[in-house]
């Protein structure tokens, strides 16, 4: 049987059209964040939100609290973390439950985190999409001129993987009526999945950068990386896959797409697990669908921060990388 769309890796050799930029570095650490940011801040201005995953309760692979504390005070002092309230009942479903996991996990030690569907929602138009004509936000993300996804790259239960396109397509849909329209189908909450859920999610993510016109950027930490979203908690898969680093890049797809190669990349050992999650949730289907849309470049140069700016391959980046220690 002859592999679907959405579980075939396109070797880098196959694949056609302009090269991006994406800047890699080993740091994984603030630093690190400040360094590969420093490199793709261009775009922003004016008043900047910063989409993060903030984790379930004492979730453990999320990018650490302190981390972004220090980032945020170098870089975007003024800039404020945005997140919605979640699709499913549980700790981050009310703006009150969310707040107080929010406490949980150290984020109100040092900053207010808008949750943007608070107050209500808007519709974004999605152009050129085939399953939505617009998509439902949380109301206070048009209140922004910029947008960083400052993405914890991972697996997903249902997307494969949870990269940039993950982050925004899901994290800035609102809790009830735009998750809603992503997962939900004929009657069954949970309904969509494998090529039509990649689709959607992505249409979803384009509304969202569309919104933006070019003032956006991102960020993907590839660190901690469980075959498990961070929406799984304490519950995540334990992890296997080892880290590599932080990429960032204006182009949202070379950004994805650079990480998904990193972990091809790897020894069989090291990425047998979140290549299989994946493959089998069809999850290459982001990548070709943000292609198709017209979101970005599969083809890219990247650039080793950490020597010099030398443009690198991704069998070079992990060169040498260590097996998950935990």
């Amino acid at each position: 049987m002859s592999k679907t769309d959405g579980q075939r890796y396109i070797p880098y050799e196959e694949r056609t059209g302009p090269e991006a930029i994406v800047y890699f570095t080993r740091d994984l650490s603030p630093s690190g964040l400040k360094k590969a940011y420093e490199r793709v801040k261009g775009p922003i201005t004016g008043k900047t939100a910063i989409k993060l995953h903030t984790g379930e309760p004492n979730g453990p692979n999320i990018i650490p609290a302190a981390w972004v504390k220090e980032f945020m005070a170098a870089e975007l002092p003024q800039g404020t973390i945005i997140e919605t309230n979640t699709y499913y009942d549980g700790d981050r479903y009310t703006t009150d439950r969310h707040r107080e996991t929010l406490k949980v996990n150290g984020w109100s030690d040092f900053t207010t985190v808008d949750i943007t569907d608070e107050q209500g929602t808007v519709m974004l138009p999605v152009n050129g999409g085939k399953w939505f004509k617009e998509m439902s936000v949380g109301k206070s993300l048009t209140g922004y001129q910029s947008l960083l996804a400052l993405t914890h790259f991972k697996g997903h239960t249902v997307g494969g993987f949870g990269g940039s396109n993950k982050n925004i397509g899901i994290g800035c849909a609102d809790g009830r009526i735009g998750k809603g329209m992503i997962h939900s189908k004929n009657g069954a909450m949970w309904g969509t999945v494998e090529e039509e859920f990649m689709e959607k999610m992505t249409e979803s993510t384009k509304s969202v950068i569309d919104f933006f016109d070019g003032r956006a950027t991102y960020v993907n930490v590839l660190r901690n990386m469980s075959v498990s979203c961070d929406c799984e908690g304490v519950g995540a898969a334990p992890v296997v896959t080892p880290n590599v680093g932080i990429l960032a890049s204006t182009d949202i797809l070379a950004v994805d797409q650079a990480s998904v190669d990193l972990i091809h990349a790897m020894t069989e050992k090291d990425h047998h697990d979140l290549l299989e999650r994946i493959e089998s949730r069809h999850g290459y289907r982001q990548l070709s669908y943000m292609k198709e849309l017209g979101m970005g470049c599969d083809r890219y140069v990247l650039v080793d921060l950490d020597n010099g700016d030398v443009h690198i391959t991704a069998a070079k980046a992990v060169e040498g990388v260590k097996p998950f220690a935990g």
